[in-house]
């Protein structure tokens, strides 16, 4: 019977540790999506429905009748057009401080982006990439469109 509530004890503790692993990794959600959207993670292709959770090093790509907007855990708002391909390179973010980092890949395509919390609280810890330039956040809103970007 002992030996039964220890093996109860670990699996809980290991299922407890497997999901707080699984929560820092957790950027945002989808929150619109239309025509061909995808999430490309650890290899693997999914679909990109609303409400799907977005996680640090997942790709997002939409088709050419594709749209996707994503909320990231700070407020972040990304809105990306058709034939677009977005990374979500580094998240992080403490609710209690505010303090946190992000950088986004925009490899081709449009993003549109409202910045959110951690903009407001700390503008030099968001970044966003193009294969030719860094772009820090000073501002709330702008729109980034890459033409003939890479696919890597």
């Amino acid at each position: 019977m002992i030996k039964t509530h220890r093996a109860v004890v670990w699996t809980l503790l290991a299922l407890l540790f497997s999901t707080a692993a699984s929560a820092a990794e957790l950027a945002g959600m989808i929150k619109n999506s239309s025509g061909q959207v995808s999430i490309e993670r650890a290899g693997q292709r999914l679909a990109a429905a609303v409400g799907t959770p977005i996680q640090v090093a997942d790709k997002l790509r939409t088709g050419a009748d594709g749209a996707v907007g994503v909320t990231l855990r700070d407020n972040t708002l990304l809105s990306a057009g058709p034939n677009s391909l977005i990374s979500i390179d580094k998240f992080a973010f403490d609710t209690t401080s505010q303090a946190g980092n992000i950088s986004v890949g925009i490899r081709k395509g449009t993003l549109a982006v409202a910045s959110g919390k951690i903009a407001k609280q700390t503008p030099e810890s968001v970044d966003f990439r193009t294969p030719t330039s860094v772009l820090g956040v000073r501002g709330t809103e702008f729109v980034i469109e890459v033409e003939d970007g890479h696919e890597d």
